[in-house]
């Protein structure tokens, strides 16, 4: 007994030892400044308050660009200047290419296998090249120009049927980008005409729902770790593993049901003839190579595309929409750039938007002002750098607040005023690293170009065939909600009228 204990004591002091060790290694070594009080145990997460990037960037307003906090047992490296982003996405870019081990990551990430979550290495270039060369490239994305042209025409003619009446433009873009990217994904719609299964269709979308829910919540077991096993601590866990059983049956379900559908084609031609989807291109694959491409990898990957292609550019819509209509000028002038360009005899095409770089300001300025993703996905450092002369210890959890380098008055002239015309010149939606919407260097969103193509498209299309004014004289409210993708506080409504000279096309919709 006197052994067991002595053998605790000694246990104890090594652990002291090594913390306090540890404590006077990194003290010796020039780190970030720590900003504001560190408490002992929960660090900073005293001060986190919703929205959390205007939190962190008026941390930032008063503490220096870079600043090493601590949330909880967490290091974590907030960066808010385009100087120190961009060494963390050049220099240090492979360095920082990793990502932290967080419990969305563990379920939601199928274990950290998937694309968003997976750590840099030879799994995660191989999910990257996948995404860059069978989904993401040009030709792909062409291939489902029609897909895409489609569902916003539906969606127009769904609008000319209903003229006069308020809109709930969140449903309706939220509808519209879902529809695309099942459309693209599995050949299925889930909202509007010709949906096949609605039982489904209603499972389908309470599923979605309920992912961005539950993954725009903070937890703290992921920086309390010994928490996770209190009972009182686990109920978000369990929340995550349930949807992921939900999520995993569907998209099962959906790849067995594809498969008996290609096995029911008549001939070899029909194959040939018939538009690929992209579950058609990963089941291919997993022809090909069995071992590697399971069903796992192929619902990790589909589900990537869904979370990261439908509440973003839905969003974006949303917010591009608000701006407008609390300034119609901007509207009337993009309308006449629309007329100008495309004329009123046809409908938008994607071909179009090469054409129109005044509605492509329009995006970018809303990017600017709102990015999907304002503190974009977190890194990890997978060792020791250096940023803006401080030395970053291995381990160190990276925040790129792309929301306050975007809207910092040092950089951008009246940051809060929508001008569209300071975007002018811009290749593009990136300026140096000033404007980073859609992150940087090795992770940085993959699906960027689809994403113009879906907003550009469907924004162009709303401001070509229709009158659009606000549902109150009050300017739309513009205050942020909380979540992972910035969305509204305040969904937005708002009343649209057939512009006359687009009637007759609107009527064969």
């Amino acid at each position: 007994m006197e052994m067991e204990v002595l053998s605790f004591c000694y246990f104890l002091l090594f652990l002291a030892l090594f913390f306090i060790s540890k404590h006077l290694l990194l003290k010796q070594k020039n780190l970030p400044p720590n900003g504001p009080l560190c408490l002992p145990i929960i660090g900073h997460l005293y001060l986190l308050k919703k929205p959390l990037h205007r939190t962190l960037a008026h941390i930032s307003n008063h503490y220096g660009p870079i600043l090493l906090l601590h949330f909880g047992s967490r290091r974590v490296l907030l960066v808010s200047s385009p100087s120190a982003a961009e060494e963390c996405f050049t220099t240090n870019d492979i360095i920082f290419a990793n990502r932290p081990r967080l419990l969305v990551g563990k379920y939601l990430g199928y274990n950290h296998t998937q694309l968003t979550w997976a750590p840099y290495g030879h799994h995660w270039r191989n999910l990257r090249r996948i995404t860059a060369l069978e989904i993401f490239s040009s030709n792909r994305l062409q291939m489902f120009s029609e897909v895409r042209i489609r569902e916003v025409r539906s969606l127009l003619g769904r609008l000319a049927g209903n003229s006069f009446q308020t809109v709930d433009m969140k449903s309706l873009f939220f509808e519209l980008t879902l529809n695309v990217m099942m459309m693209m994904i599995a050949g299925k719609r889930y909202y509007g005409d010709n949906v096949r299964d609605l039982e489904k269709a209603k499972r389908f979308i309470e599923i979605v729902k309920e992912t961005f829910a539950v993954a725009g919540v903070s937890n703290v077991g992921d920086f309390f770790p010994i928490l996770r096993w209190v009972g009182g601590f686990r109920g978000f866990e369990k929340k995550l593993e349930n949807l992921q059983r939900k999520r995993t049956r569907f998209m099962q379900e959906l790849i067995e049901e594809h498969q008996m559908g290609e096995n029911r084609t008549q001939s070899e031609e029909e194959k040939m003839e018939k538009t690929k989807t992209m579950l058609d291109v990963l089941l291919s694959l997993q022809e090909a190579e069995p071992e590697y491409y399971s069903d796992e990898i192929i619902i990790g990957i589909i589900l990537t595309l869904l979370s990261a292609g439908t509440d973003t550019s839905s969003g974006t819509m949303e917010w591009a929409m608000s701006l407008l209509l609390n300034h119609p000028k901007v509207l009337k002038k993009a309308q006449a750039e629309i007329d100008a360009s495309v004329g009123q005899d046809r409908l938008l095409e994607e071909s179009d938007l090469s054409n129109l770089p005044y509605l492509h300001c329009i995006i970018s300025e809303t990017l600017r002002m709102c990015p999907a993703a304002p503190l974009l996905v977190p890194h990890e450092s997978a060792e020791e750098c250096i940023i803006g002369s401080y030395t970053v210890p291995c381990g160190t959890m990276l925040l790129v607040n792309t929301w306050a380098i975007q809207n910092d008055p040092k950089l951008w002239v009246e940051p809060t005023e929508f001008r569209p015309e300071r975007m002018e010149g811009i290749e593009g939606v990136r300026n140096g690293f000033k404007l980073m919407p859609f992150g940087s260097g090795r992770r940085g969103c993959p699906g960027e170009s689809l994403a113009m193509r879906v907003v550009g498209l469907a924004l162009g299309s709303l401001i070509q065939c229709f009158e659009w004014e606000r549902v109150e004289e009050e300017m739309v409210d513009m205050k942020e909600g909380t979540g992972l993708t910035l969305p509204k506080a305040k969904p937005l409504l708002a009343r649209c009228t057939p512009r006359s000279t687009m009637l007759g096309l609107l009527s064969h919709l």
